[in-house]
């Protein structure tokens, strides 16, 4: 078997999808995206593919380590993503060929349903826990919800009030028996974050994720050291390396994503290397279904894979640009008591429909995410 074709496709709502052809006509499908920044992977890919095409698929890990290392530069959110979505699609190229799921090929499962969590949305106390209850109502047994807006190194008791208000009326709602992780998406600085967490304990949330910015994750310690409340990071992290020290800090979650963090094949070495350390397996997945669908193939075959977050249902969908509208079958995501069952179809487990991704793909999209400014006209973080 040889490749013969990378194809990307930039569709709605944020998203960019790549097809990898081969001469025996067996398709394998990646998701390498950095989140406005697609174009930008697109030619990335374009400049790996001269490497790929006319090769056999089947040796994953020599491609993967000639496409990281074989460039003077290496690293970066740029070529890992492009990279995770190249390995996104030989693995389902070798599934596919074997008739087996990915993991099945990774050492096989270690359980057979996993526990997933849902994003809910809105500024005020109210509109959050309307949102958690609809959630509840869906089957979710866990929701994730934003910690903050626009955040000051050091902030009033009215802001830090706020925050738990919004907290503890998603508490009430739902009750204790429904789990709540808040996302402070690296907006608060090392102090800030642990003021917040401080105040926030009595609410037992499930985990708070990316306290501070990557450039300051040694600083994580400090916050770990802080609060009782489990420290989860690693969506803007890249490689084992880039975890290596972060794995050192304390935390309890890692968040490696499967279109940025080097595809699955560095995941699972990620999450091998985070179970050393006794840290968990959370993968980052706010995006579409082929990157979901391999970051379950991951968490079925990672005995330390606790819960996995899904963009089904999420705030930003576009109408008609939803995870489930790619896909041929969309029943292979249906849930029940907040779990998706083990993905039984060869490569990803999924079918997507070819015709719906070309027919998105000639409207496209040029998502950017916002740029923030303080009330001063300074530089916010989003």
């Amino acid at each position: 078997m040889q490749i013969t074709a990378l194809e990307t496709f930039i569709v709605e709502p944020r998203w960019l999808f790549l097809a990898v052809r081969t001469d025996e006509g067996i398709t394998g499908w990646g998701e390498p995206i950095v989140e406005g920044k697609a174009a930008t992977v697109a030619a990335a890919i374009r400049e790996l593919s001269g490497f790929l095409i006319g090769k056999d698929p089947s040796p994953i890990e020599d491609h993967w380590q000639t496409l990281i290392k074989g460039g003077f530069y290496r690293g970066g959110p740029v070529l890992s993503s492009a990279v995770a979505g190249i390995d996104q699609a030989l693995w389902d190229i070798k599934g596919k060929a074997l008739g087996l799921p990915i993991h099945e090929l990774l050492g096989g499962p270690v359980r057979q349903r996993q526990r997933i969590y849902g994003w809910i949305g809105g500024d005020e106390p109210g509109q959050l826990a309307e949102s958690a209850r609809q959630r509840v109502e869906q089957g979710y047994d866990a929701v994730k919800m934003n910690g903050g807006g626009k955040m000051r190194a050091l902030e009033s008791r009215a802001e830090i009030k706020g925050i738990v208000e919004r907290v503890a009326a998603v508490r009430d709602a739902v009750g204790d028996a429904v789990d709540i992780g808040i996302d402070f998406h690296g907006r608060f600085s090392p102090a800030l974050a642990r003021v917040a967490c401080h105040e926030l304990e009595p609410l037992h949330p499930l985990f708070v994720e990316e306290p501070v910015v990557p450039e300051l994750q040694l600083d994580l310690a400090k916050i770990t050291e802080a609060t009782t409340i489990p420290i989860a990071t690693g969506e803007r992290l890249y490689s084992r390396w880039d975890f290596r020290e972060v794995l050192r800090t304390g935390i309890a979650v890692v968040q490696p994503d499967l279109s940025h963090a080097g595809g699955i094949s560095e995941v699972r070495r990620i999450a091998a290397a985070a179970e050393t350390y006794g840290v968990s397996l959370a993968p980052h997945c706010p995006l579409g279904p082929i990157a979901f669908a391999s970051c379950l193939q991951v968490d079925f075959a990672s005995p330390n894979a606790i819960i996995q977050e899904t963009s089904l249902g999420i705030h930003y969908n576009a109408v008609g640009s939803e995870l489930l509208d790619y896909l041929v079958d969309p029943g292979v995501f249906e849930f029940a008591d907040s779990s998706i069952a083990r993905l039984t179809g060869p490569g990803l487990g999924i079918e997507i429909d070819e015709d719906v991704v070309r027919r998105k793909a000639m409207d496209s999209h040029n998502w950017h995410n916002p740029v923030w400014r303080h009330a001063d006209g300074s530089f916010a973080e989003w």
